[in-house]
């Protein structure tokens, strides 16, 4: 089953829990790091399956005097990710970018990434107006997001804790 929890509203415990377990568990990060300080002003997505949340993610919007760039986690030693090139183009205001995707193990494979990425982009459109979304996509992940007609953007860079990552856009149709 989808949710969707439009702003200022903060998303469950079972929520954050797949988001830790999923994205910050795996790679040594201490409880907590899950959290961003700016959730209660994005759109959250997630799929449950079985009573249990198997796919979250979130979008939020791109202020207009920003570049995208921000902390990678909550924490005083977060990375900070680089900014979004296509952004110094007016034309692609509003935009959002999309955050913390991410599918339990056991439930990956089933479109329930494909159903959280769309809830995401359609929800966006209409909350936010976004014309464009942006994302930095750990590699492994890429072809994902290829194939719903996300389109690569720069060049390969590294995220300290986390590995490897490209920048990604796609236009909304109007």
């Amino acid at each position: 089953m989808e949710h969707v929890l439009i702003p200022p509203a903060i998303p469950t415990t079972a929520y954050y829990d797949c988001r830790y377990a999923v994205l910050r568990e795996p790679i040594g990060f201490p409880r907590g790091a899950e959290i961003l300080t700016d959730d209660n002003q994005a759109i959250h997505a997630w799929v449950e399956h079985e009573a249990e949340v198997v796919a979250v993610g979130r979008a939020h919007l791109i202020e207009a005097n920003s570049d995208g760039s921000a902390a990678d986690h909550a924490g005083p030693d977060a990375t900070k990710c680089p900014g979004f090139g296509p952004l110094a183009d007016p034309s692609t205001r509003p935009a959002i970018q999309i955050r913390q995707m991410g599918t339990r193990q056991e439930a990956r494979r089933l479109g329930y990434a494909a159903t959280v990425l769309r809830a995401l982009e359609t929800t966006s459109k209409h909350h936010f107006g976004a014309k464009t979304g942006l994302l930095q996509a750990r590699a492994i992940a890429i072809p994902f997001y290829q194939s719903q007609g996300w389109k690569l953007i720069d060049e390969p860079y590294t995220i300290d804790g986390i590995g490897p990552h490209r920048s990604m856009m796609k236009k909304f149709d109007a």
